[in-house]
């Protein structure tokens, strides 16, 4: 069986049914290479989007389809086709590099923006952008963003969404903290969360062990 990075048996959920963790081969490997401080941005860059796309494939597995008439080569056919709109919300900036790869999954899909960063000092959550399309509320929402750690800007971010009406929201990971994930659910105990690791622990920063370092700074190249 598949182990996760602190030693023990991945699971598909956690006790409430909530919490995802895809166990996914493709999606391990993806995310040790994305791990290893080797890699470079531009390969962080690609890994980044193609796990958003195949953790997508996991959390719209519930979304809703309607019957539609189309005429193949052969013949009329009632076929399937996704109930819109849904809307891919990353949190900047990190969150882009997973939301690339869940466009291009879903390129039907509207694309809305929140702008945090943390306050290293008081570990807190800082909004100054915000940009959402008006038909939000009218369907799923993916909020996405590569470390749920503290779990302070993913708190913000579904505060700020569900201030627009919106009501079905899916938190999308690349790495979570216990605490992240505890702090999430505490405030929001419906919310599905889905993500390709639960990792150890948080440092004294803030930052996930043994996760990747901070993710924004690896997607673009600004650390040395």
């Amino acid at each position: 069986m598949a182990k996760r990075s602190d030693g023990k048996s991945r699971v598909g959920a956690t006790a409430n049914g909530r919490v995802h963790v895809i166990d996914h081969p493709l999606v391990a490997h993806m995310l040790t290479e994305a791990r290893d401080r080797k890699t470079r941005p531009d390969r962080f860059r690609r890994l980044l989007a193609q796990i958003g796309a195949l953790l997508a494939y996991e959390v719209t597995r519930d979304v809703q389809l309607d019957l539609v008439a189309i005429d193949t080569p052969m013949e009329k056919l009632r076929a399937c086709r996704l109930r819109l709109p849904i809307t891919v919300v990353p949190i900047l900036r990190a969150g882009l590099g997973m939301a690339e790869g869940i466009l291009d999954l879903i390129p039907e899909a509207h694309a809305g923006h929140i702008g945090m960063f943390r306050d290293e000092k008081r570990l807190q959550p800082v909004s100054y952008y915000e940009k959402l399309p008006l038909s939000i509320a009218k369907g799923p929402v993916i909020l996405v963003d590569p470390m749920l750690a503290t779990g302070g800007s993913a708190l913000a971010a579904v505060q700020l969404l569900k201030t627009r009406g919106c009501t079905d929201i899916r938190y999308l990971c690349l790495i979570a903290s216990p605490e992240g994930v505890a702090k999430l659910t505490g405030e929001f105990p419906t919310l599905p969360i889905y993500t390709a690791a639960i990792d150890r622990e948080l440092d004294e920063r803030g930052y996930i062990l043994p996760g990747l370092g901070d993710a924004g700074d690896r997607l673009y190249g600004t650390t040395d």
